[in-house]
């Protein structure tokens, strides 16, 4: 049972959060432990397991917290939608993702490690934040493109939801990366996060 208020409980854990992000802008996953997360915080790192059993609750819990941030952005989106033609929803898109940097890069790495090492409690509240996510993207393509069926629709969606996983690898590549592929003579592509989305996006919109 966690002790302390109920802000002060949020306060810590969002200190959690914040060290892990900041660690992980320069770290690799496999390297960011609770004992580097522990050095960072505040308070004693045996604190941190009142909150998260696992480095991997803390990723996820991270991953939540993007899901949630873009799930709102696409909120607002759904206002407007009614108005708004294929290439302007896949620019809406695009954008909001580039806000998202963090929700990519983590979708790159092994979300079956996060789940199978985090609590049932824990994966399900980060399923449940995912789920809201996909029905407010759902929400904004019915709402742009009413004479889809809700088959295609959910085509649509499921087609981006699968495709948003490789475009961090694909903008962010490592110098030992880029290195090899200059080895073998595959191109490394120029690109952005936005732009990668967008073009994505219009091959799949109807």
């Amino acid at each position: 049972m966690i002790k302390g208020t109920p802000e002060l409980i949020a306060e810590r854990r969002e200190e959690i959060l914040s060290v892990c992000e900041r660690l992980y802008e320069t770290m690799n996953f496999k390297d960011v432990t609770l004992k580097e997360i522990g050095k960072e915080t505040s308070f004693s790192r045996p604190t941190i397991y009142n909150y998260f059993e696992s480095k991997e609750e803390i990723f996820l819990a991270l991953f939540e917290r993007e899901y949630t941030l873009w799930s709102d952005e696409l909120e607002k989106l759904c206002g407007k939608a009614e108005e708004a033609n294929r290439m302007t929803v896949a620019e809406w898109i695009a954008e909001s993702l580039q806000k998202r940097k963090l929700l990519l890069k983590l979708l790159s790495v092994n979300l079956y490690d996060m789940e199978e090492n985090s609590r049932r409690e824990c994966l399900v509240s980060f399923k449940r934040t995912y789920g809201k996510a996909r029905e407010t993207l759902t929400k904004l393509i019915r709402t742009a493109f009413p004479n889809q069926s809700p088959e295609e629709v959910q085509s649509v969606v499921l087609t981006f939801l699968a495709y948003m996983h490789g475009v961090y690898p694909y903008v962010f590549a490592t110098e030992k990366q880029i290195d090899a592929m200059d080895e073998v003579g595959i191109a490394h592509p120029d690109t952005t996060i936005k732009d990668l989305v967008c073009t994505g996006l219009m091959r799949i919109l109807p």
